[in-house]
C-alpha cells in the first residue's frame, strides 16, 4: 500500500504556483482546509483562481487570501458574510462566476468522473445560460455545463489512513468528497491520521485513489459563521 502522507502543510503544498486554479472544499466555514489556506497566504502566491461554495469571512479562511488580494477569480455559488468579497466584486477588482450550487456541485462531480460536460435546466433564462450552448430534453430547456479543471484541490476530513483514505464527520463532509475527486492533485489535512487498517472499510466516504498527499493538521479553529442559540425559557 502506497504510503502518501507528507511530513506537514509546507511539504504537501510543494508546487502550487501563480495563477493556478485551486479548489478548496467546506461550505461557509464549516470543513474547510484551514491549514492549507494559511499556507497559501504565507506563500503569497497571487492571480489563483479558487473553486469553493463562498469566501468565508474577513478574517478567516478564503477571506484571508482576499484580503491579500491573492485570488483573481471566485467561482462559487454564494457571496455570503464576507463584506470585503462584496466590495471586491462590485468594484471590479475580483472576477467572480457566479454559479447555483448544485451546480458547482456536479461540475466538481463530473470531473472526478471523467465526464467533460453534462446538461442542466438550473439557470436557464437567466445571465447564467448567457453564451452557453441549450438543448431541449422531455420539453423543457437546459444548458451546457462544462467539469472543473483544478490544479490542486483541497479538503478537510476527519480521519485518514497513510493511503488516504478519508472520513468525514457530519456536515463538514460537504463539497469535500467531490473536490477530493476532481482535483490533479489533491490534498488532504485531517484532524486524526492513522495507519492502514485502523478505519472500517464501510466508513470512509473518499478511497485513497483520488488523495495524493495527506497530513495531519494541527490548531484548527472551527469558527461558527453565525452562532445561533435558543434563549432561556
Amino acid at each position: 500500500m502506497i504510503n502518501k502522507t507528507v511530513n506537514n502543510v509546507q511539504e504537501a503544498l510543494t508546487g502550487v504556483k501563480d495563477g493556478m486554479t485551486l479548489m478548496l472544499g467546506g461550505f461557509g466555514l464549516c470543513g474547510i482546509p484551514e491549514n492549507c489556506i494559511t499556507e497559501l497566504v504565507k506563500l503569497e502566491v497571487k492571480n489563483l483562481t479558487c473553486i469553493s461554495n463562498n469566501a468565508g469571512v474577513d478574517d478567516f479562511g478564503l477571506g484571508l487570501l482576499l484580503k491579500k488580494k491573492q485570488i483573481k477569480k471566485m467561482i462559487s455559488s454564494y457571496v455570503g458574510e464576507n463584506d470585503e468579497f462584496e466590495r471586491q466584486m462590485l468594484s471590479g477588482e475580483l472576477q467572480v462566476d457566479l454559479i447555483p450550487q448544485g451546480t458547482l456541485a456536479e461540475r466538481c462531480r463530473a470531473a472526478g468522473a471523467g465526464i467533460p460536460a453534462f446538461f442542466t435546466p438550473a439557470g436557464y433564462g437567466t445571465e447564467v445560460a448567457e453564451g452557453k450552448e441549450t438543448r431541449e430534453f422531455n420539453g423543457k430547456m437546459h444548458i451546457l455545463e462544462h467539469a472543473f479543471q483544478a490544479d490542486f484541490a483541497f479538503v478537510k476530513a476527519w480521519k485518514g489512513d497513510t493511503a488516504g483514505n478519508l472520513i468525514f464527520k457530519g456536515t463538514a463532509r460537504n463539497f469535500n468528497p467531490m473536490m477530493a475527486m476532481a482535483g490533479k492533485i489533491t490534498i488532504a489535512e485531517v484532524e486524526e491520521l492513522v495507519k492502514v487498517g485502523e478505519l472500517d472499510p464501510n466508513e470512509i466516504h473518499t478511497p485513497g485513489i483520488f488523495v495524493q498527499r495527506i497530513f495531519q493538521g494541527k490548531d484548527y479553529e472551527k469558527r461558527i459563521e453565525q452562532r445561533t442559540v435558543r434563549q432561556k425559557s
